[in-house]
């Protein structure tokens, strides 16, 4: 698949996190039903179709209380599996597998629903060689999971965070309208203040912006909530002058058109805050 997975500290992270929400005093259900000695064997199996992502993520995830959690992948990340497909086996201490089973479980289906409705994005734009990007409106603390997940299906990485890129937005513009300052003195005045290698993307959401923005030498202009004809007008008036992104509303009924307008990148905020987890079951195997 070819995608940089987060680091396992990165992942740890989140799972410490989880854990301390899950299980802040001790699994009572657990430790008051299992035998401390009792050994399980389990199966990760797909309730539905999609696309893997999160194979190390699940994996640290049953192992975080008991390592002896034993985890053997059937598929890799950014493969299609089928509804019924198995996805993971497992065997150790059934305690470790039992406390450890929801935030695993929690994780990989998150993220196999975003790596499973990226691709869909992706597949829609097929041959035309439009990037599909991400946004921030991403889920506070699971964010390097979820960007990994949108590049597992396919997807591109917009801006990490606010210190990674220069995006001067709406009510960046609004703000600086405010003190009378114009949007060709605005990039400007920021590119003195940038290092050489920043690029610089302003986004706008009328055509009479884009002249000012590309006088004052924006590298990326993004058309927010733009209709298609209004696209079709900045494609042409910018003229490979600096990259289009296309953003705002879209959807895979959309996205076809979207790209066919000209621009290079569309921007997905759905592919984070509106893909739903996908249907994967863990099921113990009862005298395996």
């Amino acid at each position: 698949m070819g995608a940089t997975a987060p680091s396992t500290g990165q992942i740890d992270r989140v799972i410490d996190i989880a854990l301390s929400e899950d299980v802040p005093f001790g699994d009572l259900t657990t430790g008051a039903f299992v035998p401390k000695p009792a050994q399980a064997q389990a199966q990760l199996r797909a309730r539905e179709p999609g696309i893997f992502s999160g194979g190390q993520v699940f994996t640290r995830a049953m192992q975080a209380v008991d390592d002896r959690v034993s985890v053997d992948l059937d598929v890799a990340d950014g493969a299609e599996f089928a509804a019924g497909d198995l996805l993971a086996q497992l065997h150790g201490p059934a305690r470790g597998i039992l406390t450890c089973e929801r935030i695993a479980l929690n994780l990989v289906q998150r993220m196999c629903g975003i790596a499973t409705v990226t691709a869909k994005f992706v597949a829609a734009v097929e041959g035309t060689g439009v990037r599909i990007a991400d946004t921030r409106k991403t889920t506070p603390g699971l964010r390097v999971l979820e960007r990994y997940a949108v590049r597992c299906g396919g997807g591109h990485n917009h801006r990490f965070s606010l210190s990674d890129a220069v995006m001067a937005k709406d009510n960046h513009l609004a703000a600086l309208a405010a003190e009378g300052i114009g949007l060709a003195e605005a990039i400007r005045t920021a590119r003195a203040r940038l290092p050489h290698t920043a690029h610089i993307e302003v986004e706008v959401d009328r055509v009479e912006q884009i002249l000012p923005a590309l006088e004052g030498g924006a590298d990326t202009i993004m058309v927010d909530n733009f209709s298609p004809d209004d696209m079709v007008q900045a494609v042409e008036l910018i003229a490979g002058r600096a990259l289009v992104e296309a953003s705002g509303g879209v959807s895979l009924e959309t996205v076809a058109g979207i790209a066919r307008t000209g621009v290079d990148v569309i921007s997905v905020g759905a592919l984070t805050h509106s893909a739903r987890a996908l249907d994967l079951g863990l099921d113990f195997q009862v005298g395996a």
